[in-house]
């Protein structure tokens, strides 16, 4: 039996893109469509050229691939990095710390011991707003449709200097790696979410091209194990959670630094412990006896 050689998406499209020729989107959906076209082609024949569908081995090498090309696309889409991108990452990793010596009170109803993730978020809002970063508490908000339930998420987002109104800033999510986690995938999967950083700093553009290789390998996922994609790991819903609609929820007015409150106390009078002699020396009151 003789094999027909599979052709491998080679580096020239990965350069084409560090080069600036090409963008993320370009460059990841070109790659997944000519790889899944070259994979439909894959077939064994014989000396004579007749076809041996020996489906089971067909289905491996298959399947090698497309886990292959999936962690080289993620991996060099998580490199692929800004400028830009990398200031405010380095500025977020440093606050992160600070925060993680000092503590973060959780001011919830409902305290959580360590800081909740909201109130996480606020403190690392309040140290980049003083490290001079334009950032901001997101919350993204979404109805449900046929195809995906309805949600909710928050995350912070840096406007750059050059930004205009209505630009999308760049994203900071604190629990990149769990959004994409899922309980009953294979080990195929979970390799590749291992690959995920915990923060995550980027652009929407390199966000995107991550959120499509992710939700892709969830899909190919579930079908090898013959599940169904859960509707809240599906593409769209993901893309939902940072690059649907939105509202910051914090302004951009320099905030009051770490530990303070956000509004000041006003002391509470008690009628019980209220002096009116004292408040008002110019009254004339009579001295009444009571009897015992």
């Amino acid at each position: 039996m003789e094999m027909m050689t599979v052709t491998e998406k080679n580096s020239d499209e990965i350069n084409k893109f560090l080069d600036g020729a090409a963008s993320f989107p370009e460059m990841v959906f070109d790659f997944l469509d000519e790889n899944n076209e070259n994979l439909m082609n894959f077939v064994y024949c014989d000396k004579n050229g007749n076809n041996d569908t020996k489906i089971d081995e067909i289905e491996v090498e298959k399947n090698r691939i497309f886990w292959e090309t999936q962690e080289q696309l993620l991996l060099t889409t998580l490199y692929g990095i800004t400028t830009a991108e990398t200031r405010i990452q380095e500025a977020t990793i440093e606050a992160l710390s600070e925060l993680d010596l000092i503590g973060v009170h959780c001011g919830c109803r409902r305290p959580v011991f360590g800081g909740c993730r909201n109130c996480l978020q606020r403190e690392l809002y309040i140290h980049l707003q003083n490290k001079g970063f334009n950032c901001h508490v997101c919350k993204s908000k979404w109805k449900s449709s046929v195809k995906i339930p309805a949600g909710e998420h928050t995350y912070l987002e840096v406007l750059e200097k050059s930004s205009k109104k209505g630009d999308k800033g760049i994203v900071i999510e604190l629990n990149f790696q769990a959004e994409f986690e899922m309980g009953k995938a294979n080990e195929s999967y979970n390799k590749l979410i291992g690959l995920l950083p915990d923060l995550f700093v980027g652009k929407a553009e390199r966000l995107k091209a991550l959120i499509k290789i992710l939700c892709s390998a969830a899909k190919k996922c579930m079908k090898e194990k013959k599940m169904h994609l859960a509707p809240w790991r599906k593409q769209k819903y993901m893309q939902a959670k940072w690059l649907g609609t939105y509202v910051r929820t914090t302004s951009a007015v320099a905030p009051l630094p770490v530990g303070f409150p956000e509004r000041p106390q006003i002391p509470k009078v008690s009628m019980l412990t209220f002096d009116l002699r004292e408040k008002s020396p110019g009254l004339h009151y009579a001295a009444v006896e009571v009897a015992c």
